[in-house]
């Protein structure tokens, strides 16, 4: 592939991450609700290292659906960059709750910083 080539496809890309964070806001008013439940166990989302390397920084946020014995039943991104939005619902998906009689929906944000992120 040519350099030329390798360029147009890193721009389109770019092009396109921008695109979708420009038509996907961040959140409604409604999906605001943070999570009440109580965490049992918490995961932290492992940095992309494409993201990382491209120093990408940017807060994420996934609506939650916890189930009643406490596992996270659905999640839906609401906002984020597309490069970081993978890790942090991969994250979500292993969290643990304390249980409750109903489930719960709400908003947990997870923020990355290239800065912070370990190696």
């Amino acid at each position: 592939m040519s350099r030329a080539m390798k360029r147009w496809f890193g721009e389109a890309f770019l092009a396109a991450a921008v695109g979708f964070v420009l038509l996907h806001p961040l959140s409604s008013h409604a999906q605001q609700d943070q999570i009440t439940r109580k965490v049992k166990t918490r995961v932290s989302p492992a940095y992309p290292e494409l993201a990382r390397r491209m120093s990408i920084a940017g807060v994420v946020k996934v609506q939650v659906v916890v189930a009643p014995n406490g596992t996270v039943k659905n999640t839906k991104v609401v906002g984020g960059h597309p490069l970081l939005v993978n890790a942090a619902v991969d994250a979500i998906k292993k969290w643990r709750f304390e249980p409750a009689a109903d489930e719960t929906t709400g908003v947990v944000e997870f923020k990355f910083d290239p800065s912070v992120a370990t190696q």
